[in-house]
């Protein structure tokens, strides 16, 4: 192992970051809900949104403030409306999510939507969570200005991620894609731990390109894409004041869920085989050389979620004890 690094197993890592969580004034089940969001992350090779992600937790301005118990805003027979409290984001998209699950179930489609809410973690996790029970998934999440527009030395859009789910025979197929060309948890990160950034991923507060976190973070990340990752961030930002037009709270982010039963447009065994037949004939494509497999989305992440649960977390030793420090807290 790299000096620096230190191996926990999935039990003990569970432990420290629930203790941590308690330590800065999460009740247990607050705590138990958002460890397993990270943890989640880590086992699926993310360690920016591992543990590492309940320090971002601690350090943000929203922490700072009162946060309040999520809010019903809106309901109809097939959505919800909910004012998040200010309570963080993998909280409460994951009540989000349960939600969507039992709208959907109950009425065959379902759309839900979270204002006033922040740090919402990997979308990942709450499309797989929807797609598990039968239902195709479909998440979009608005965060605060990070990236500018091409051409542009001012973030006025967030990171703004989309998640897609569908259910197969071969379990769930999941795509989760930032639309800027890094992520601010992965900046975080890097500065945290003393790295560079990679070219061409961020401009600095003066408008010239950076690889320095610190200079990032003041100045503004770049969309993935050019044209097409600032129109795709564009729309989902648009989608994020949809979910905060029912709230009295002005808020960058905002969060949607649709989901739907495969049943409502033909048999859900019938969609769920295709799907997999699907995946068997690109994964069966024939290869270019040097290339050893064609890989689909969450093929990788999944793979090494098994591995992990075997070997256990590797983490920087840094996190490690900043996380020790937090659950000698009080509470």
């Amino acid at each position: 192992m790299a000096p620096g690094r230190i191996n926990l197993s999935v039990a003990d890592a569970r432990d420290l970051a629930e203790s941590a969580l308690r330590g800065v004034g999460f009740d247990d089940e607050e705590a138990r809900i958002v460890a397993d969001h990270v943890i989640d992350a880590a086992l699926c090779g993310y360690e920016y949104s591992g543990l590492a992600k309940i320090l971002n937790i601690v350090e943000s301005e929203h922490f700072k403030r009162p946060r309040r118990p999520m809010k019903l805003l809106h309901e109809t027979d097939v959505s919800l409306a909910f004012d998040g409290g200010n309570n963080v984001g993998m909280l409460a998209l994951f009540y989000a999510a349960e939600a969507t699950i039992k709208k959907a179930a109950a009425h065959g489609i379902a759309l839900i939507s979270v204002t006033d809410a922040w740090m919402s973690g990997r979308s990942a996790y709450y499309v797989e969570m929807i797609a598990k029970a039968g239902l195709v998934a479909i998440h979009t999440a608005a965060s605060s200005r990070l990236v500018a527009p091409p051409g542009g030395v001012r973030a006025v859009l967030g990171t703004n991620p989309i998640a897609i789910a569908v259910p197969s025979a071969r379990g769930p197929i999941v795509l989760d894609i930032g639309t800027s060309a890094y992520m601010m948890t992965e900046v975080m990160l890097r500065e945290r731990l003393g790295e560079l950034l990679p070219e061409g991923v961020a401009i600095g507060p003066d408008g010239e390109p950076t690889r320095d976190p610190a200079l990032a973070r003041a100045g503004a990340l770049l969309p993935f894409g050019g044209y097409k990752g600032f129109g795709l961030a564009l729309m989902i930002q648009a989608l994020g004041l949809l979910a905060g037009s029912g709230s009295e709270q002005e808020s960058d982010s905002g969060y949607l869920f649709i989901a739907f039963r495969p049943d409502l447009v033909g048999t859900a065994d019938v969609f769920n085989r295709r799907v997999s037949q699907l995946m068997e004939r690109i994964k069966a494509t024939p290869r270019q050389g040097g290339i050893d497999e064609i890989r689909i989305p969450s093929e990788r992440a999944f793979r090494c979620r098994e591995r992990a649960l075997r070997e256990g977390l590797n983490i920087d030793r840094l996190v490690f004890d900043a996380l020790v420090a937090l659950r000698a807290r009080p509470g």
